[in-house]
């Protein structure tokens, strides 16, 4: 009986020390700025890990006052960019955690 507990003991550990490093790794990937851009870079947008948007720098030659919808479409594809790079981040750095976890 005792064995089983020591075993259990362990498993909780083990447990702990992951949920460390899964806080810790969280917290170095919202920490970090991720770039999203179009071609020709005419709109470049920072995000945080958070997916928190940091800074947009936007190219005098994208700015159109006749053609709005340009600068918008524009605005929207960098963003989503660097939504995306966010996104495979995560999953890079996150997702080795639910390796091996049942369910996940």
């Amino acid at each position: 009986m005792m064995r089983g507990m020591g075993n259990m003991q362990g498993m909780m550990k083990q447990m702990q020390k992951m949920q460390k490093e899964m806080a810790k790794s969280q917290e170095d990937l919202n920490a970090k700025e991720f770039f999203g851009t179009t071609n020709g870079d005419l709109v470049k947008v920072t995000l945080t890990g958070e997916k928190k948007m940091k800074d947009i720098a936007i190219k005098p030659e994208a700015v159109d006052p006749d053609d709005i919808e340009m600068l918008q479409d524009l605005i929207i594809l960098a963003t989503n960019d660097a939504l995306e790079k966010v996104e495979v981040e995560t999953q890079a750095v996150m997702g080795k955690y639910a390796k091996g976890i049942p369910g996940l």
